[in-house]
């Protein structure tokens, strides 16, 4: 499997086929059996510091301190990659402004609502500048106007040359984002493809039985 820089790209399988796994082994929460994973041209087992570096996760489930502020959050979580100093409180304050959420930066996330926390979850996964963000089930749980509103913040930071690696069981979010996607299946990836030839060859492989009865 590649993706390439700057790309959209959708990773679509059945639960248990084996993209959450795939996901702890890029980012390094897991060792494979066998292969390799290159990241931006970093060994992720043997350049395991400077591939982490380029990558931003936003997990599915919430997993933030609950006794620090959001603003908090974002300063903690760079301290991770060796981020300090009035820098990373600069980026941490811009993040929480292009999310929306600088109103709530010194409240706790328990205090904010589903959207907020899906948000909060993306802005955190951008702290250290990533070239890559790994979505994993962004939309999951949240309404129709939410999920359209992800979708826009989405788009703009692909547009800024942002790599996204998105899971999602909403076919029309992989069709509606991504300009590539793979199908992983019993822990094998089955076909990888530019998104409108796989639609193209999911419609031709449909069949369609009309059948007339007299009232």
């Amino acid at each position: 499997m590649r993706v390439e820089a700057g790309e959209f790209f959708g990773f679509l399988g059945p639960n248990g086929a084996g993209k959450t796994t795939t996901i702890n082994a890029i980012v390094g929460l897991v060792r494979p059996s066998g292969g390799s994973i290159r990241v931006f041209g970093y060994d992720n087992r043997e350049q395991w510091r400077e591939a982490r570096r380029t990558i931003g996760l936003a997990p599915q489930e919430y997993n933030f301190d609950r006794y620090l502020s959001i603003r908090d959050v974002l300063i903690f979580q760079a301290g991770y990659f060796g981020l300090r100093g009035p820098a990373v409180r600069a980026r941490a304050d811009a993040l929480l402004e292009r999310f929306g959420l600088s109103g709530k930066a010194n409240v706790e996330y328990t205090r904010l609502s589903g959207g907020m926390k899906r948000r909060l979850t993306l802005a955190r996964a951008l702290i250290n500048e990533p070239q890559l963000v790994i979505l994993d089930e962004p939309t999951a749980g949240v309404d129709v106007e939410l999920r359209l509103e992800l979708w826009d913040l989405l788009r703009s930071l692909n547009r800024d040359g942002l790599t996204i690696f998105l899971t999602t069981h909403y076919l029309e979010e992989a069709e509606e984002l991504c300009k590539s996607i793979a199908i992983i299946r019993e822990g094998r990836i089955v076909t990888q493809k530019p998104t409108q030839e796989l639609i193209a060859q999911g419609a031709s492989l449909q069949d369609v039985f009309l059948e007339l009865t007299r009232a």
